[in-house]
């Protein structure tokens, strides 16, 4: 059987374009966009900004769907192109639907994450946590036989994601990053989605300091 690997492709793009309150070209941003699959098979985490570069990457492979970590515009912005070139389906939790329309309207993603739901890709499963705070429906995808988590803006090295929006909790944030993220292996890989990776052990000790700076 075809052995399953991890592929980073990093994408650009503007967010934000036309905006109040933000630059008139929008704010330029790298994402993190992660294939986890073989050479024949392929699943997406995240479609940022470039669904021909997320497409390419793919090749001829078989796309088993687009998982989204949450709803904001530089992780969807690509998705409903990259479906469509790829003939598959896009994945999103019900919770992030409201922000997913910021970008896309009326049109909706193909099925809705839950907790616990999993996804095949040869012999490697990935499961859904839902991990609330940076966005109500965030969620990390665990794929313990490659001993990695994909985090999205959940946890980050150096800390967790973002809280700044009214939508959002750093109270919720550290209790998802403590009961689903620290729980894991101490050497799980975190994988997140922008920026270099880090590893669970690495940012369990800077718990107390988050905490103290509180946000």
């Amino acid at each position: 059987m075809p052995q399953v690997h991890i592929e980073r492709i990093i994408t650009s793009g503007s967010i934000g374009v036309g905006r109040p309150g933000l630059p008139v070209d929008g704010i330029q941003l790298e994402n993190n966009v992660w294939l986890i699959g073989d050479s024949e098979r392929v699943l997406v985490i995240d479609a940022a900004h470039d669904a021909q570069a997320i497409a390419q990457a793919v090749g001829e492979r078989e796309t088993l769907g687009i998982l989204l970590t949450h709803g904001h515009e530089d992780h969807v912005n690509a998705a409903l192109e990259a479906a469509q070139l790829l003939d598959t389906h896009v994945y999103l939790h019900p919770e992030d639907l409201f922000i997913w329309s910021e970008t896309h309207g009326d049109a909706l993603p193909d099925f809705e994450l839950t907790h616990g739901a999993t996804f095949q890709v040869g012999e490697i499963e990935l499961s859904t946590r839902h991990t609330p705070g940076h966005t109500p429906g965030s969620v990390c995808f665990v794929a313990p036989a490659l001993n990695t988590v994909f985090s999205g803006d959940t946890l980050f090295q150096g800390g967790p994601g973002a809280t700044r929006w009214d939508y959002s909790s750093f109270p919720q944030i550290i209790t998802s990053i403590q009961e689903s993220l620290f729980t894991l292996p101490a050497a799980t890989v975190v994988q997140p989605g922008h920026g270099d990776h880090t590893v669970i052990e690495r940012e369990q000790p800077a718990l107390e300091s988050w905490l103290a700076r509180g946000q």
